[in-house]
């Protein structure tokens, strides 16, 4: 079992290929991300990736977005040797603080309908069920909208 990392860091162009691989291990093959909307993502305005590492390799990353004051959460991916480790609780809290750095005040995101660990960790941490989308995912599965209100951030900022 490697260590448990709280060593948070900003995405680098040369992570790429690394968290594309982290996304594959982390979701079956109709909903990882291909190499192009990975990268798209990454590249959204708004866009921002933090990355959790321990000194063997990366742990797990979260991708989000903002624009104006409503943010979005693309992935978060932590590879199963991390799991049940606070590293995707890490990088949550940081990334909502960012978000809320920026004049977010609610965040938004998707997750499978069956996928009940991946709904209890959004639960955890305060987000609840907006809806359902039906067919959001490959294969016709569908998804929970999800959202939580972030605190107001006195220096917020544009």
């Amino acid at each position: 079992m490697p260590a448990v990392t709280s060593h948070l860091r900003n995405y680098r162009p040369a992570d790429f290929d690394a968290l594309y691989e982290i996304d594959r291990i982390c979701f079956d093959a109709s909903t990882a991300y291909s190499r192009r909307q990975l990268r798209d993502y990454l590249r959204m305005r708004g866009a921002d990736c933090l990355i959790a590492e321990d000194a063997a390799q990366i742990a797990g990353f979260i991708v989000t977005a903002r624009q104006r004051d409503e943010g979005y959460i693309t992935t978060i991916d932590v590879l199963p040797d991390y799991r049940r480790h606070a590293v995707g609780s890490i990088l949550l809290a940081e990334a909502e603080k960012r978000l809320a750095a920026h004049g977010v005040s609610e965040v938004s995101l998707e997750t499978a309908t069956e996928n009940a660990s991946a709904i209890a960790f959004w639960q955890k941490h305060g987000y609840r069920k907006r809806g359902v989308i039906e067919g959001y995912y490959p294969g016709g599965r569908d998804a929970y909208s999800m959202t939580k209100l972030l605190p107001p951030n006195r220096k917020a900022r544009s």
